[in-house]
């Protein structure tokens, strides 16, 4: 039989039998033309002239499953198997395709395809298992990628050198300048370092950093393969970065100062240095290397300076508690440095920093002898941080230019996201760094506190009392913020606390403008209403309104219900001298009240408004957050915070500017090697209405010119401010302002010199001869000493005229009368009128009844204490003592509320 007769795979249930059997589709009782009967080949497969249903030339008509339809499924499978398995080849068309060799027998033969280098996808599988890579295939990429990073280690390997630690710890100067473009001083060009010999580090040393940072040192290759991998996968994801994490891989990034950048690129040249150390460089150089090159703070690079810096003394005299505190200053000396360092950072207090430092010393000390390098006898003997001496600087930054450069430093680095300056960078040096410091101002400052300080305070005849007193002071132009002058103690490489930052001590009284500017922006709540609706529903206060000026004051909520702290206990507000204003309705109005320093119509006054408002006044005016105490006690509104000099000068440079704050700044711009890299922009923020603003000025002015800050007065100058003193006499303020400057000036008493002591404010009773030390007193003659010289050939320029505000609470329809003095004490006349004042008996008066404002409130009942000294505990025996005015300049005798030199 020809290959054209031969029958093909006939389909189940289909083909000519089912023809001849009538299923469905067939020409029952019809015989199909033979094939090939017209003689042409080509009428024996589908022709193009096939109609639907016919089976071929003859006219045959076809039922479904015919033959013809067998054979082309028959086709149409091996073309699948013949691409499948040879690719392109077996595709219609090909070899093995209908047109093909294969084509008589109805199925495709595929043709062998070219082999490939990679078989992926696998051609000899199908469906998922053609996308399995085989055994061959993964174990040669693995091979490769092997081989690759050799070949790339090698590479490496052979590139980088050893480092040398004698070019370690090299820096560039940083230049600072004036505000007038004079070089101010240029510093961080000097190398404090001497390297030394690894037999003159003593072996507690020694163990001290290999017990904390690497205690498999000793046998180790000189990376942590761990370590790195997680630095770098951190860095790449754009984290935190991260330094090396074994002390030879320390040690080579103290070295590789050629680039200090925190990158993946260079984090992957350490390693390859560092195997390089590790493979050919001892144990013993590389641990000196280490302690030569490293960072200990105080501007010591290694250990011999660190010694000298911390203990002044030779490193081979350390002991064991000397090494292990140290080792922690290895960790940071920003945080750990028990001096403290908050001109960088404003949580690194000394107090913080010891606490740090005692912790971690200890814990370097626990695992020295969980190690074996040391033994528990003589671990027992450092229980606390070893006498350390106070930092010191170089001579070129003696007196008040180490405390300027401290302030600019600290700015940049808080500021590194404006000014890209880090402290590692600024560290490095080149810069040009162009300050906002008035030199003609500074030197001022300096001079007026130095007078002062000189003519008053006799630590050799008045041991008790006038020993550890210091002065702060800043000042602040109002309209852009930048600040001028500062001064921060008599000599930065001698007294290392900045104290125009911050010293914890109290503002006393210069807290209240405050208190004023939260009654004229807020209100005060109806008394009537509840919490809720009284939070909306207020009545802006006019500095006209009157409130109680009565000594033990019952202070009450804004709805007139007694307040009383945890324990249950009541709050009578204390006046100072213990002396109650204008029998006997005891009112006063606002502007009189701030005049004269009355605490208990302040308070009051803040518990109407409310504690929260009035601290969220102080920080709209530029008080910063973490310098505020409770607001959850009255004493908050006479001022139991601790705000720095330059904070308050800022401040109040916002009430000055009518209302428009400026963060305090001290750097103008700074340059680089590659230009300006850095420029400040000033951005004011309106955070008062110039009414509210000018109106709390204007009741300041008569402060000065008739109230308790009569020594600050500026002839031909308007003038602006507020004494303060605060409980116990420990700190005394002036800070005042005229449009053009405000200034800020402390005085406390706190010996911050003492190692391993907590900072301690002591009490100025009989400071500099005066029975009490007051902001009237030495604060206000050091501003007017100042001011007097720093306006010299100023313009001189008035205070806006300010808006009439608010409503007159509890005005007193009756006119007013004359006020007169009646005092408890012989003093001397002032010379302008004061309120009438009483000194109330043991007994109170009869209770009386209150109104909507707290006017008639009896004193019966409660404590007779005012609260407490920090705002924070519920009973203390004192409270705080904010006085008034003084009218004869450095006097300071007197005592009371009225005419004395009170504050």
């Amino acid at each position: 039989m020809s290959e054209h007769r031969r029958k093909p795979p006939q389909p189940q249930g289909g083909g000519r039998a089912a023809a001849r059997r009538g299923q469905p589709g067939s020409s029952s009782g019809r015989r199909a033309a033979p094939r090939g009967a017209t003689g042409s080949p080509a009428d024996s497969y589908g022709s193009s002239s096939y109609g639907t249903g016919s089976a071929g030339s003859g006219g045959e008509e076809r039922a479904y499953g015919s033959r013809a339809e067998a054979r082309r499924a028959a086709q149409r499978g091996s073309r699948r198997r013949a691409a499948d398995n040879a690719g392109p080849g077996g595709r219609r068309g090909g070899p093995s395709g209908p047109t093909g060799p294969g084509r008589g027998r109805g199925r495709a033969t595929a043709a062998p395809g070219k082999k490939r280098i990679i078989d992926y996808p696998r051609a000899e599988k199908y469906g998922w298992r053609r996308w399995v890579p085989s055994w061959k295939l993964v174990s040669g990429l693995f091979i490769g990628f092997i081989g690759s990073l050799v070949a790339v280690a090698g590479i490496g390997y052979a590139m980088v050198d050893v480092p040398d630690v004698a070019k370690t710890a090299q820096a560039q100067n940083n230049v600072y300048y004036w505000s007038d473009g004079s070089v101010m001083v240029a510093t961080g060009g000097e190398v404090n370092r001497q390297i030394i010999n690894y037999a003159d580090i003593p072996k507690a040393m020694r163990y001290a950093v290999i017990s904390q940072e690497n205690k498999t040192f000793e046998t180790d290759s000189g990376v942590d393969p761990k370590g790195i991998a997680r630095a770098v996968f951190n860095m790449a994801r754009g984290g935190q970065t991260q330094g090396g994490s074994t002390i030879t891989q320390q040690y080579v990034k103290n070295a590789m100062l050629d680039d200090q950048s925190q990158t993946v690129s260079r984090k992957f040249k350490e390693i390859f240095v560092a195997i390089k150390v590790g493979a050919t460089v001892k144990k013993e150089n590389i641990m000196a290397g280490y302690l030569n090159s490293a960072y200990f703070g105080r501007g010591a690079y290694g250990l011999q300076a660190a010694s000298r810096a911390y203990f002044n003394k030779d490193a081979k005299d350390l002991d064991a508690g000397q090494c292990a505190f140290l080792a922690a200053m290895l960790k940071g000396a920003t945080y750990y440095d028990p001096a403290g360092a908050t001109s960088l950072d404003q949580s690194a207090t000394p107090q913080a920093n010891q606490k740090r430092a005692l912790a971690q010393m200890q814990d370097t000390l626990d695992k020295m002898v969980e190690y074996h390098h040391l033994d528990a006898a003589t671990r027992a003997k450092y229980r606390t941080l070893p006498n350390w001496q106070n930092p010191r600087s170089n001579s070129r930054l003696s007196g008040q230019i180490g405390y300027l450069v401290d302030l600019a430093k600290s700015y940049l680095v808080n500021n590194s996201d404006k000014t890209h300056v880090t402290a590692d960078k600024l560290q490095q040096g080149g810069y040009r760094i162009y300050t906002t410091f008035d030199k003609k101002k500074v030197k001022a400052l300096e001079t007026a506190v130095t007078n002062v300080q000189k003519a008053n305070i006799k630590p050799k005849q008045r041991p008790k009392t006038d020993t550890h007193v210091q002065f702060g002071g800043a000042s602040v132009d109002p309209t852009s913020g930048a600040i001028k002058a500062i001064y921060g103690g008599e000599d930065a490489t001698k007294h290392f606390t900045d104290n125009a930052d911050a010293t914890g001590a109290q503002v006393g009284s210069t807290f209240k403008p405050f208190v004023l500017a939260a009654a004229m922006k807020w209100g005060v709540r109806n008394p009537d209403l509840g919490p809720e609706q009284a939070q909306d529903e207020r009545t802006q206060v006019s500095p006209r309104s009157f409130y109680s000026g009565q000594n033990k004051l019952k202070i009450r909520n804004y709805d007139r219900s007694v307040w009383t702290d945890k324990d249950g206990k009541e709050w009578l507000q204390t006046n100072d001298g213990n002396e109650s204003v204008n029998p006997p309705t005891y009112k006063i109005d606002l502007r009189e009240a701030m005049q004269y320093s009355v605490n208990s119509a302040y308070v009051q006054l803040g518990m109407d408004v409310g504690l929260d408002k009035v601290k969220e006044t102080a920080l709209d005016a530029g008080i910063l957050k973490g310098s505020l105490a409770s607001a959850n006690y009255p004493s908050f509104s006479i001022g139991t915070s601790d705000p720095s000099a330059i904070r308050m000068a800022g401040a109040y440079a916002t009430f000055a500017a009518s209302g428009k704050q400026n963060d305090p700044y001290s750097v103008t711009k700074v340059e680089s090697k590659d230009g300006e890299i850095y420029k400040h922009e000033a951005q004011p923020k309106k955070v008062f209405e110039p009414k509210v603003a000018d109106n709390v000025t204007d009741v300041l002015r008569t402060v000065v010119e008739k109230g308790t800050g009569t020594n600050a007065q500026l002839p031909g100058r308007e003038v602006a401010g507020k004494t303060g003193t605060t409980d116990g006499n420990k700190s005394a303020w002036f800070v005042g302002y005229t449009p053009q400057l405000s200034t800020a000036i402390s005085m406390f008493r706190l010996d911050d010199n003492a190692n391993n002591k907590a900072r301690t404010f002591l009490e100025m009773y009989g400071t500099g001869g005066q029975e009490k030390i007051h902001g009237a007193s030495f604060p206000a003659e050091i501003w007017h000493d100042y001011m007097a010289e720093a306006l010299q050939g100023a313009p001189v320029m008035s205070f806006p005229t300010p808006e009439p505000i608010g409503e007159v609470i509890n005005a007193d329809p009756t006119p007013k009368p004359t006020p007169s003095v009646t005092q408890s004490q012989t003093q001397s006349p002032s010379p302008t009128p004061s309120p009438s004042r009483t000194t109330p008996s043991p007994t109170p008066t009869p209770s009386q009844t209150c109104n909507n404002w707290g006017w008639k409130c009896d004193t019966t009942g409660g404590t007779d204490t005012g609260g407490t000294d920090g705002g924070t505990t519920p009973t203390p025996t004192v409270t705080d003592t904010t006085g008034t005015g003084g009218t004869t300049r450095g006097n300071g005798n007197g005592g009371g509320i009225f005419g004395g030199q009170t504050g």
